[in-house]
């Protein structure tokens, strides 16, 4: 069921490595035009492979979706390839950066652009957005990507893609690696980015306190399955997700004599 305001749909999937592994069993989201979604969870919830299952880059990774639908505005998209996806607007930020270490920032950003078709102009005028939003790239233009900080290489990623002048971006992970207060300006510039530009955004974080702040929606992964989801304030709010994803839930801290109230609380493991 697809309404005209829900950029991305998908329904039911499950995501199998190597033949034998199991690793998403039955994810469901939607992503609506203009909103900043969350896909939340610990390490190894199967964050990044469902980011991977949108954009298709399972097949690198020996991984392929078995059961249910993806649609990018209506479009049943499993078949495509990650270019036509970009062509589509539809491009992920890879988790953990990926710049071009022997290319400088401003060869980096201008890969992002190889799929354009509308002119050198065209993408100047990107570029010129680009350093507006990342005024720190513009400084650093000329240097290679390798002497960039973490952080100047992840707003490198991201300026890439928008190079590619996307509607909708797959954000794996920015928060990874980065000082606080880095997390938070490039937190602040997809917000900006959202608002300004009217970029979608579905982004995969462990930091679920940063990402609830900054979203609209969030859901909650844990071992492949959705098993939470709700408006970011609510999530944010709620005692369960408190307690086991903010870290500010009972007074004392927990012990592993506690692992079964923690069973037991974690009512969707039952």
């Amino acid at each position: 069921m697809s309404s005209p305001n829900i950029v991305l749909n998908v329904n039911g999937i499950e995501v199998i490595y190597n033949h034998v592994i199991l690793v998403l069993k039955g994810v469901s989201l939607v992503v609506p035009e203009g909103g900043i979604v969350a896909l939340l969870g610990g390490n190894g919830a199967g964050k990044t492979t469902t980011l991977r299952a949108v954009s298709n880059l399972l097949a690198g990774e020996r991984g392929a979706v078995t059961k249910g639908t993806i649609e990018l505005r209506g479009e049943r998209i499993e078949a495509l390839t990650p270019s036509a996806l970009v062509q589509r607007g539809l491009i992920q930020v890879m988790e953990g950066r990926h710049c071009f270490a022997h290319l400088t920032i401003e060869e980096n950003l201008m890969t992002g652009a190889y799929t354009r078709k509308d002119g050198k102009a065209a993408v100047q005028q990107t570029l010129d957005k680009v350093y507006a939003y990342f005024p720190r790239l513009k400084t650093r233009r000329t240097s290679q990507a390798a002497y960039t900080s973490g952080g100047e290489q992840q707003m490198c990623a991201i300026g890439r893609a928008l190079m590619a002048n996307p509607t909708m971006v797959l954000l794996d992970e920015p928060s990874m690696g980065l000082a606080p207060q880095i997390v938070e300006e490039v937190f602040e510039i997809v917000k900006d980015l959202n608002t300004k530009e009217k970029v979608t955004f579905l982004l995969a974080e462990q930091n679920t306190n940063m990402a609830l702040r900054y979203a609209d929606y969030g859901y909650i992964l844990e071992s492949g399955r959705i098993v939470m989801d709700g408006k970011a304030g609510d999530l944010a709010n709620n005692e369960d997700v408190k307690e086991f994803y903010l870290g500010v839930g009972g007074a004392e801290r927990k012990s592993f004599r506690d692992v079964k109230s923690y069973k037991r609380r974690k009512r969707w493991l039952a």
